[in-house]
């Protein structure tokens, strides 16, 4: 990076000030901000074995099937590039409160609405909302001491893998008890009580860097510009993302569908072998310490296109492979590739996120916003393509976008060392 872009790089990072009287982070309070990223989390992934239950509420066409599952996660990162820098401007509780409330109105709205149009909007704004995950996770870091700041992060952002993995099962559970209304409702309730918690917990945090907001934006573009680590690390992890959300988005479609017809318990119990994936965070993790980055990155790929034969296989019968004459053959296939597919997805993460913390230290913050913002456009993308691919052609073509999305994440993982 040239001297010019560092000395912006660096003044961007001063973001969220640390307050110098501000309460240490105890393993309570690190559990409390873990549980609120985690449940905050829930409100981008929720929708997407909800799918089919939506489109048929609220007669949204097949094409557009894709769109529930999108939304939110276009919104989440128009609201960190948008809203998350306001945290260097305003002071950070009430702002992380405000956006908490406006999120919960949002979704009372999407509980109630029979607008398609209404309904859509209210997705993407409470995804915008939801954002405020990455204000909650350096609130965290300043509470802790700078020997233990790097594991504080580590143990808040383990709250937003759990909420990813269990916010498909938590969602099919609850809307096939109560209905998929039920489950925006209570989603309203949680942020709502997680404001008022914070509100009363947790204490003022008042920027200590004076700047203008459109300064803010334009470092964003900057480290984006300059940072090749940052653009290879995210432009893998988005096409990961992709490939994750396209299967997300259409399981439930084809769960069903015979021979499996499941109803929405079913498709919560089936959610839950992806929770098998995320035990490779630590081992990926550890593979990056020892300078295996790149290899480990390799095998990570090459699984996802594994699963994907293995889904492929099992839910649109390729090879001549019958799931009506073996359905259970058929489900303990797709379980076995979801689990490989979320853990490839999981270890490119993982070591995306370790490359781009080691880049430069006084921007880490931004840089990892820009991470998590490029890689939640590529989920976003490969929803809405799912829900395309699957009106034209089943769930041949959701592979198909699985697989393209992986290529192309394996090919730009082969251009350097993760």
């Amino acid at each position: 990076m040239n001297p010019s872009a560092q000395t912006r790089a660096n003044t961007t990072a001063a973001v969220c000030a640390e307050c110098p009287d501000a309460p240490t982070l105890t393993p309570l309070l690190t559990a409390f901000f873990a549980i609120a990223v985690g449940l905050i989390v829930m409100n981008l992934f929720a929708a997407q074995p909800l799918t089919g239950a939506i489109s048929r509420s609220l007669h949204l066409a097949p094409q557009f099937a894709g769109l529930t599952a999108m939304l939110p996660q276009f919104g989440y990162a128009a609201g960190l590039v948008l809203l998350v820098p306001l945290c260097d401007l305003l002071e950070n509780r009430r702002l992380i409160v405000s956006m908490l409330v406006c999120c919960a109105v949002v979704l009372a709205i999407a509980m109630f609405t029979g607008s398609r149009g209404v309904f859509l909007a209210a997705l993407f704004a409470a995804g915008a909302a939801s954002s405020v995950i990455q204000m909650l996770v350096p609130m965290a870091a300043s509470m802790a001491p700078d020997s233990h700041r790097g594991r504080a992060v580590g143990n808040v952002m383990s709250g937003v893998m759990l909420g990813i993995v269990l916010s498909r099962p938590a969602a099919s559970l609850i809307a096939g008890t109560i209905g998929w209304r039920a489950f925006y409702g209570l989603a309203a309730g949680i942020d709502a009580l997680l404001a008022v918690v914070i509100r009363v917990q947790l204490p003022a945090r008042v920027p200590s860097v004076s700047t203008r907001y459109s300064t803010l934006l334009r470092s964003l573009w900057t480290l984006l510009r300059d940072e090749r680590v940052l653009q290879r690390s995210a432009a893998s992890a988005a096409l990961v993302m992709g490939a994750f959300s396209a299967f997300w988005t259409a399981i439930g479609l084809r769960l069903v569908q015979p021979p499996f017809s499941f109803g929405m318990n079913g498709i919560a119990l089936f959610a839950l072998t992806g929770a098998a994936g995320a035990i490779v965070t630590p081992l990926a993790g550890r593979a990056g310490d020892r300078g295996s980055g790149r290899r480990t990155l390799f095998v990570g790929h090459v699984t996802m296109l594994l699963a994907l034969v293995v889904i492929g296989v099992a839910g649109a019968g390729w090879g001549g492979f019958s799931a009506s004459a073996h359905p259970r053959l058929a489900i303990a296939m797709l379980a076995a590739g979801v689990a490989a597919l979320d853990a490839g997805v999981v270890t490119d993460q993982t070591l995306g996120r370790r490359a781009i913390n080691l880049i430069n230290p006084a921007a880490r913050g931004r840089l990892n916003g820009l991470f998590v913002g490029v890689f939640f456009v590529g989920g976003a993308l490969g929803a809405v393509l799912s829900g395309a691919m699957w009106a034209w052609a089943d769930w041949s073509g959701v592979c198909a976008v699985g697989f393209v999305f992986t290529g192309l994440a394996f090919v730009v993982g082969l251009g350097g060392a993760a």
